[in-house]
């Protein structure tokens, strides 16, 4: 299988995986080829991976010298593995390269656009049902998945494990990038704020992830002793509340249905001073919580946070990934239902 991820993470996905019991025979800039482990279906282990953000099953190396060679092996592939396959509905066809990696972008751009115009001479009802989007979810999908290793090679599959992250659309009123963030994990999540739900936003400046609940419709209290900016200052549904995020405490008898919490703070205060009580007391329904790992060992914080005795234990559906637009920090998303 090839697993790709974040540029520069590659090093802490390989860790991932052989600790999940692959064997990894190589890798490069935001990807790691492995052995699954065991072979067919993709195992338990495999689907919830931290640091992966697609999982190709079964890719098929493919190698050319030019645009044209390239874009007619992987039309033969896709071909040869349609057969027998009826295609009635939209399927994902989602290529990528690392940006490091100066012109393999345009690169395997240009495959791409070779790719569709032969497949619209060739099958033009399946080329019509083409979709460049990324599932939302987390999930097993069926198109066709293409990654480049180089200029003139490139592996291509059938199906792939979605796990989540996403590249998100800015949005100017956004007070921070951060925005970014939650909005992509509502995806890793499968739900998001909606209207007549309560979010506690813990750390909340300058304001963020509460432009974000607040947009969804949500009803917010933002706690910060900073300001907020942009779009959430004086939002009609941000309550901004000057007090420190961690003693912070609901109201006898109120729920949240949810908790928010993005703080520049060493992972462990946070989880042990913060995200332990909310959960203890269990005054959410569901949470969204970053932890910083840039000055901790990152596996070895992973491996603390789904330990049995963990704060973490308590949530079904958990769901920990290092998402698109985070950098140093992991996003978690679980239930208390």
């Amino acid at each position: 299988m090839l697993c790709t991820c974040q540029d520069g993470y590659e090093g802490l996905l390989e860790r991932e995986l052989k600790t999940a019991g692959a064997s990894v025979s190589e890798s490069g800039p935001g990807w790691v080829l492995c052995a699954q482990v065991p072979p067919g279906e993709l195992s338990p282990a495999f689907r919830d991976l931290t640091f992966a953000h697609r999982v190709l099953s079964e890719p098929v190396e493919v190698r050319g010298d030019s645009v044209n060679a390239l874009s007619r092996q992987i039309l033969e592939y896709f071909a040869e593995a349609l057969r027998g396959e009826r295609v009635e509905g939209s399927w994902p066809s989602l290529w990528g390269a690392p940006p490091e990696t100066v012109g393999l972008s345009r690169r395997a751009g240009a495959v791409e656009r070779a790719f569709g115009e032969a497949l619209s001479s060739r099958l033009s009802r399946v080329a019509r049902l083409a979709s460049p989007e990324t599932p939302w979810g987390v999930g097993p999908a069926r198109g066709l998945f293409v990654w480049f290793g180089g200029f003139d090679r490139a592996w291509v599959a059938r199906t792939a494990w979605i796990n989540g992250p996403r590249r998100m659309a800015d949005d100017p009123a956004a007070p921070s990038r951060s925005y970014l963030k939650v909005e992509e994990a509502y995806g890793i999540f499968g739900a998001e704020p909606s209207a007549g739900e309560t979010v506690a936003d813990l750390g909340a400046a300058p304001g963020g992830w509460s432009y974000s609940a607040a947009r969804h419709g949500a009803r917010v209290v933002a706690v910060d002793n900073g300001p907020l900016k942009g779009a959430a200052l004086g939002h009609p549904g941000i309550d901004h509340r000057r007090a420190d995020a961690f003693g912070f405490r609901p109201a006898a008898g109120e729920v949240f249905d949810w908790l928010f919490c993005d703080l520049l703070e060493d992972p462990h205060h946070v989880l042990q001073d913060l995200v332990s009580p909310w959960v203890a007391g269990r005054w959410c329904r569901r949470l969204v919580v970053n932890l910083k790992f840039g000055r901790v060992d990152a596996l070895g914080l992973l491996a603390e946070l789904r330990a049995p005795g963990s704060p973490l234990s308590a949530l079904s559906g958990l769901r920990i990934r290092h998402l698109f637009h985070d950098r140093e920090e992991f996003t978690i998303a679980g239930r208390l239902e």
